[in-house]
Order: C-alpha cells, then structure tokens, then sequence
C-alpha cells in the first residue's frame, strides 16, 4: 500500500469524524445549546451543505493548481472550521462554523480520489478509491466512537478539538508523503460544466443523493432511535458506533473489490436495494433492540459500499471536469445528508417515534435503486458491448 494511498485515507478519517459525530452527540449538544434534538439535527445538514457550496468554489478558485497544494489549503480549512465549532458560544454561531467545516470535504474527496486514481496500478483503480475512503470507514469504527466517548467524559467541544488536533497530523502526512501531482488541464471555467450536458452523471448524481440520503433520513437520529425506541442505555452507543462504523469499513472493502470485478453500476444498484430493504425492515423490527443494530450494521455497509462505484463513476463520466465530477459525489452525498436529516427529522416533529424516520428514508432508497438500475442498463452494458467489439 503506498503510502501516499495512507496519507489521503488520514483526510478522509478526519473528515469522517467531523461529518459523522454529530450523529451520536447529538443529545449532549442539543442540552448545550438548549435546543431540541430536531433542531440540533440541523446542525448536521449545515455542515452538508457546507460541502455543497465547496467542491464548486474549489473549480472556481483553484482548478488551475497543483493538486497536492490543493489539498494542503483544505486540510488547512477543516483544522480551522473544526476549531472554532469547539469554541462556538450559541447555536446560531455554530450553525455558521459547520458550515465552513464542511467546505472542504467534498473538494478534499474530489481531488484526492484523482490522486488515488493516478497512483493506481491497472486494474486496481476502484480499489485505491477505496483505500482513500476506508479512512471515513475507520473513523466510524474508532473515531467516532471515540469521540462520542469523550463528548460524554469531558464534552462535546473537546471533541470537535481534537478533529481539529488531527488535522495538524493529516497537514504533516500530506505534506511528507504525497508525491507532486500536476494540475489537470484547464479547459476553461465552462469547460468544468460540459459533462452536465450529458444525462449519465445526473442520474448518478440524483442517484447519490436520494439513496444515500435516505438511510440519513435514519442515522441522523440513530442514538435516540436506539435508546428510545430499541431501549439501549446511553452508555452503551459508544459500543454501538464501533460495530456500526465496522458495517461501513466491510461495505467500502466489498464495494471497491466488487466493482473491479463487476460493474461498478451492477454493484451500486443492488446495495441500494438492499438498502431499501433493509430500512422497511427496520421500521418493524425498532422494538427489538439487537435486531434494529443488525440491521443498522448491514444499513452502513450498504452505505460505503456505494461509495467506490460511484465515486469512479463520476470520474469516469466527466471528461473535461474531472475535479467537480469527483467532487460531485459528495456533494449530493452530503445534500442527501441535509435532506435526510431534515426529512427523517418530520414525522418525529409530527409526534411520532423516531422508527417512523425510517419511511421516508426507504422511499429516497428506492429512488436511488431505479436510478442506478436505469444507468447500469442504459450506459454500463452498452459501454461493455462496444469493448467486447474485436478490432
């Protein structure tokens, strides 16, 4: 494994916890700030839509730069975001800083899976897209945990913190360990937008957003779903995180290995119905607490497992505007995160139990199923048929 390879999955731990934390602090910052659990959610869909308004200022301001300098100015973003949500005095003040904590994640993912790419070996190139997002995979396995762990112990500021802390490692190893890559070639500010012309990255975009944004529509509410609902103890999440965060580091090995071998839309496709399936099960299976983790395990595993495909998807059906194609990922990733989280968020505001949350997300993964299932067929074997052509 290169260790530049290791350098990128650093990033995208750090981001992880950034993004992902939230989801089982959520309780301890709500009585922080005095606000309902439904408000603090927003604070998740703040920092989403910080990584919406990221990946295109980074094509306008920097598409023309080295791609390591690159990712030194948003490693250097995150370090500052992170630390002052620490420090943040009331709601509405964080809410701000959320947001410019999430500026640099969809960028970050954006050109460092093209590093990844480029660094690649043949036939290995979904599989280094993976090894750069297994760093978001080890963040729900230990880090965020960890971080739930220390919100409980100290607070929550100290663990928005010590992301920032992190950072400062991920500057140094990026700084050390990532070898120069040229900037991609400019073919003009527009010329970043050609690919949107066509319909194939859309319906991977939309797919994107509607199907990982409908497990959000849960896991933005996981803790009191689980200790609520499921009658776990508080104590017991941080237990509950790692075999979650575990489900999202299984998904992104068997996405990446899968696409390599089938198409990566085949692969894509499936998970989302799995998905589908699986958040419809859990809305009846709430109750009973070690089921709802079994199937919030195999939830998250189908959440990374996607991440891979259509992460090189992207790349791959935006010629011209590679950056913002990769960076396109998370941002409708993310924007399913924001409307995941707000829609989850309506029927427990309506009054009723936090599994009702589950509805509207299995709805949003049926979506992304139909959308990924009409890309694979109508793009994915026409382009495999014409390579199987002989010359």
């Amino acid at each position: 494994m290169k260790k530049s390879l290791i350098a990128l999955a650093f990033g995208t731990l750090g981001l992880g916890l950034s993004e992902f934390v939230m989801m089982g602090i959520l309780p301890d910052v709500a009585h922080d700030l005095g606000i309902t659990i439904p408000e603090a959610g927003h604070l998740i869909s703040a920092y989403a839509l910080g990584v919406c308004a990221g990946a295109p200022l980074l094509v306008l301001l920097a598409r023309t730069r080295p791609l390591k300098q690159i990712l030194l100015v948003l490693v250097s973003i995150f370090i500052v975001g992170n630390l002052f949500v620490s420090l943040s005095p009331n709601y509405w003040t964080m809410m701000a800083m959320r947001f410019i904590s999430g500026l640099p994640h969809g960028a970050f993912f954006g050109v460092g899976s093209i590093v990844a790419e480029r660094l690649a070996a043949e036939g290995k190139k979904s599989e280094a897209v993976a090894i750069m997002i297994s760093g978001m995979t080890v963040a729900n396995l230990l880090a965020v945990p960890l971080g739930t762990y220390i919100s409980h112990v100290l607070s929550w500021r100290a663990t928005f913190f010590s992301a920032a802390c992190w950072g400062l490692i991920v500057f140094w190893f990026i700084w050390r360990w990532v070898p120069y890559v040229a900037a991609l070639p400019d073919n003009g500010f527009k010329g970043q937008f050609r690919f949107l012309k066509n319909l194939a990255p859309w319906l991977l975009i939309f797919a994107t957003m509607f199907g990982n944004g409908g497990f959000f529509c849960l896991y933005s509410y996981i803790t009191p779903l689980l200790t609520q609902v499921s009658g776990f103890p508080a104590g017991e999440m941080t237990v509950i995180m790692v075999l979650v965060g575990l489900g999202m580091c299984v998904g992104n090995i068997l996405g990446g290995r899968l696409s390599d071998i089938y198409t990566p839309g085949r692969v894509a496709a499936v998970t989302q119905g799995v998905m589908c399936l699986t958040l419809v099960l859990i809305f009846f299976c709430a109750a009973n607490p070690w089921i709802s983790v079994l199937l919030m395990c195999v939830g998250t595993t189908c959440l990374f497992a996607v991440s891979a495909p259509q992460q090189l998807l992207l790349i791959q059906n935006a010629k011209g505007g590679e950056m913002l194609g990769a960076a396109s990922v998370q941002i409708a990733f993310n924007l399913g995160n924001a409307l995941g989280a707000y829609c989850g968020g309506l029927p427990i505001e309506a009054g009723y139990s936090y599994e009702y949350a589950a509805l509207p997300g299995a709805a949003s993964a049926f979506a992304g199923f139909l959308l990924l299932s009409y890309f694979s067929r109508r793009f994915e074997r026409r382009h495999f048929r014409t390579a199987c052509i002989p010359a």
